[in-house]
C-alpha cells in the first residue's frame, strides 16, 4: 500500500462526489501522528461539508471506498465520517454525523443495497475533533483552525473514556487495542497530552508497576510488526485492565471529572 496514492484517491473521490459542499478533508489518528502500521491501523479521515447530501451520494462514496481498499490493499480499511460544518463551529455532544464508513460496516455496504450508516449521533467524534484540531493534517480544503473550534474538555474526556469502559470484557479478545488505549486515556488525564496508541504505550512503560512492563513491551512490538509473542494469560490481561481503570477513576475523582 502506498499511503500517498491511497490518500489522493480518497480526496479525488470526495471532491467529485461532494463538490461545492466540501469544506475540508482531514487526516487524524495514527497516520497523522506518524505511527501508522498497515497491518494494525485503519486510516482515519474526517470530512466536513456545508450541507446535507443525498443518501445515494453517501452510498456511492461507501462503494468507492471499498474499491480503493481492495485495489490499494488497505488491510485495515478506512474509518471515515462526514459531519456538517455547523457542528465543527458550534459543537454538539454526542455529535450528529451525516455518514459513516468503517471496516465494521464494510460487508453490510457490500451485501445490502439498502444499508446506510448516517443521520445519527456518535460520542467518538468528540475525540476525532480534538485529535484533528491538535494533530490533524489537511488533505484538502480550509485550514483546521479556521474550521474547528476547541471543544470543552469534559466532552473529550467522556469520549475517550467510553472507548475503554469495556476493557474488562474486551481485553482478552482485543488485547492490543485495550493495552494501548488505557494508557492513552490516563496520559491525557494526568498530563493533558493527546497521544497515539504507540506514544501512550511508550509513556506507560515508565508509569505502570513492573509486573505489566513486559506485557506493554510485547504489545508495542506486535503493534510495530516486530517478531514478538503476544501470548499472555487472561489473568494478567484482566489484572492490567483493572489496575489501569482504577488509576483512571482515581485521577478523574481527584480532578472532579466525574
Amino acid at each position: 500500500m502506498k499511503q500517498q496514492v491511497v490518500l489522493e484517491s480518497v480526496v479525488a473521490l470526495l471532491k467529485e462526489e461532494l463538490s461545492q459542499s466540501l469544506t475540508g478533508i482531514y487526516l487524524h489518528g495514527s497516520m497523522a501522528m506518524g505511527c501508522f502500521n498497515p497491518t494494525q491501523s485503519d486510516i482515519d479521515i474526517l470530512v466536513i461539508v456545508k450541507g446535507k447530501q443525498s443518501i445515494a451520494t453517501y452510498k456511492k462514496i461507501a462503494n468507492q471506498l471499498i474499491n480503493i481498499e481492495d485495489e490499494q490493499k488497505v488491510i485495515k480499511g478506512f474509518e471515515l465520517s462526514i459531519v456538517l460544518e455547523e457542528y465543527a463551529v458550534d459543537f454538539v455532544y454526542p455529535t450528529p454525523f451525516e455518514f459513516h464508513y468503517s471496516s465494521f460496516h464494510r460487508e453490510k455496504y457490500k451485501t445490502d443495497e439498502n444499508y446506510f450508516c448516517g443521520g445519527d449521533n456518535d460520542p467518538d467524534l468528540a475525540a476525532h475533533f480534538v485529535v484533528t484540531y491538535h494533530r490533524g493534517i489537511v488533505l484538502f480544503g480550509n485550514p483546521i483552525k479556521e474550521v474547528f473550534k476547541p471543544i470543552e474538555n469534559r466532552f473529550y474526556i467522556d469520549s475517550i473514556k467510553s472507548d475503554v469502559d469495556g476493557a474488562i470484557e474486551g481485553i482478552t479478545g482485543n488485547p492490543v487495542y485495550f493495552i494501548l488505549n488505557l494508557p492513552r486515556v490516563l496520559l491525557y488525564l494526568r498530563e493533558s497530552v493527546i497521544s497515539s496508541k504507540r506514544e501512550a504505550g511508550e509513556w506507560a512503560l515508565n508509569e505502570v508497576p513492573t509486573e505489566y512492563i513486559q506485557l506493554i513491551t510485547n504489545c508495542l512490538a506486535k503493534y510495530n510488526n516486530e517478531p514478538e509473542s503476544m501470548s499472555v494469560s487472561e489473568e494478567t490481561l484482566l489484572s492490567y485492565a483493572n489496575y489501569m481503570l482504577k488509576e483512571i477513576e482515581n485521577v478523574m475523582g481527584e480532578n472532579d471529572y466525574v
